[in-house]
């Protein structure tokens, strides 16, 4: 198989992707060639589509391997989690280029996302040396009672292409940390930067079928992931209509499932706030990675009182940004991830123009060609418009104007998502009336909506959120169950 890096992406010959599974890479007759959303008709890679056969293969290659790999001692699965992270590492500068060319991210955003070992670190450390379990007062004199948390088996990822690095290796490394086996269907946007990941686990000396990669349609190999008594649980991160489709199909069998969903995060502006560095925060939160994360912000929920002075200052931040080539220096944000989601973004903002007012200045088409989208901020929208209830997943902000601290956290829970959600205010005490008021998952005080740390928990609550928390300590809650023992002593 040709081997994939950026040299490869460069050259002449098309660099091949295609599925590993029980251990050999598997071509197929269904090939796909994707395309560089920054450079219309630029090949980066052809890709061979798993068939429903290949899945069925990964399920049971995996059924074995767990048997071997939840036997195998936590410190030797930690180390696995070591090599991958110090591999990663090592590549990030061809790997992140290798997502900028595919998914449209700029080159410090990529090359920055591929550097985040810390992930795996952070599991391995979790994995080798945490408790995985308590002991309890015996029930009868010289007994031993013990729980302890265990692996639940057969393990499918399904990841999308915003993070096509940092996302699957905050779902895998858990996973296998704690002694499970992965199938993992990457998203069909970002097969070059998956196929590179993936390769790490491999160099780093991980056992046949413990992970496995399966490329390819959702709609084609999904059905044999989800819903099937063969893999035990599932974690998601993606749309919030296929999640929700995906925990009706698992449920038919107790599939064990997590999901990650979508987000319309609000961020409120107090009148007390340093106005220039909400601006600064918001821009950034809402318009970099061209707007494309489940935390982005979307709703911009400004006190009347300063209203129009903040709206002033995001619009000069947005208007400021170098939309352009992601491998360019100075660049600040790249395509979108194809055409097809620009087309949508660009209906969207024709759409808000109609219902609203504009606020900044270039028009969504005024960028080079390719699939890319101006940053735009709109204001004076009506109540039921759908740009202020909708995830866009593009650079859009909607601007909306709060009477008081009061109305403004009513507004920023006026939401069927509940993912983040950012206040801006130099008052301890309204700080800490939105940090309990706030119904999301993630609260963050000054800082802009999206960023996460490793150790702690991630997740939100109703359309943005199903299942227990990522990250920290919550994975063990998804990737491990309970196993009580009872020991009598004769």
């Amino acid at each position: 198989m040709t081997q994939v890096s950026p040299e490869s992406l460069r050259s002449t010959v098309l660099p091949q992707v295609s599925s590993w599974v029980a251990g050999s890479w598997r071509t197929t007759s269904q090939t796909h060639v994707h395309h560089d959303p920054a450079r219309p008709g630029v090949a980066v890679a052809e890709v061979h589509h798993a068939e429903p056969a290949i899945a069925v293969e990964a399920r049971r290659a995996a059924r074995e391997a767990f048997g071997r790999w939840r036997r195998t001692e936590p410190r030797a699965r930690a180390a696995v989690l070591e090599r991958v992270a110090a591999l990663l590492e090592e590549r990030a500068d061809e790997v992140g280029e290798a997502v900028v060319r595919e998914e449209g991210k700029t080159l410090p955003e990529a090359i920055g996302e591929a550097r985040r070992a810390e992930i795996l670190r952070y599991f391995a450390g979790q994995v080798a040396y945490e408790p995985d379990g308590s002991t309890f007062a015996a029930q009868g004199e010289g007994n031993l009672l013990y729980a302890r948390r265990v692996p639940i088996g057969v393990v499918a990822a399904i990841t999308p292409w915003n993070f096509p690095l940092a996302i699957p290796a905050w779902k895998i490394a858990p996973a296998l940390g704690f002694g499970n086996v992965v199938i993992w269907k990457p998203a069909d946007l970002v097969p070059v930067s998956s196929r590179m990941l993936f390769q790490t686990f491999l160099d780093a000396g991980l056992p046949d079928g413990v992970l496995q990669l399966l490329v390819g349609r959702g709609s084609v190999i999904g059905p044999e992931l989800v819903g099937v008594s063969e893999v035990d649980a599932l974690t998601f991160t993606g749309s919030t209509g296929v999640g929700q489709q995906l925990v009706r199909n698992a449920a038919a069998v107790g599939q064990r499932c997590q999901m990650e969903l979508g987000g319309k995060n609000a961020a409120v502006v107090l009148a007390d706030a340093d106005l220039d560095r909400a601006a600064e925060m918001i821009t950034r939160g809402a318009f970099l990675s061209s707007g494309q994360k489940c935390t982005a912000t979307s709703r911009v929920i400004v006190e009347d009182a300063v209203y129009d002075r903040f709206v002033e200052r995001l619009v000069a931040g947005a208007d400021s940004l170098t939309v352009g080539d992601p491998l360019a220096p100075g660049t600040d944000i790249g395509p979108l991830s194809s055409d097809t989601a620009a087309d949508e973004v660009r209906a969207i903002v024709r759409r808000g123009e109609q219902e609203g007012r504009r606020a900044t200045s270039r028009r969504p088409d005024d960028v080079p060609a390719g699939a890319f989208v101006a940053p735009t901020v709109f204001c004076d929208l009506p109540a039921d418009s759908t740009l202020i209830s909708d995830e866009i997943f593009g650079p859009v902000a909607v601007v909306l104007r709060a009477a008081d601290a009061a109305d403004a956290l009513r507004l920023a829970n006026e939401s069927a998502f509940g993912l983040t959600a950012g206040v801006y205010t130099s008052s301890l005490a309204h700080a800490l009336d939105f940090a309990d008021g706030l119904e999301v998952g993630m609260v963050k005080i000054n800082q802009e909506t999206p960023g996460n740390a490793v150790h702690v928990p991630f997740g939100g609550r109703r359309d943005s959120s199903f299942g227990p928390g990522e990250q920290g300590k919550a994975a063990a809650e998804f990737f491990t169950e309970w196993k009580t023992v009872y020991m009598d002593r004769g």
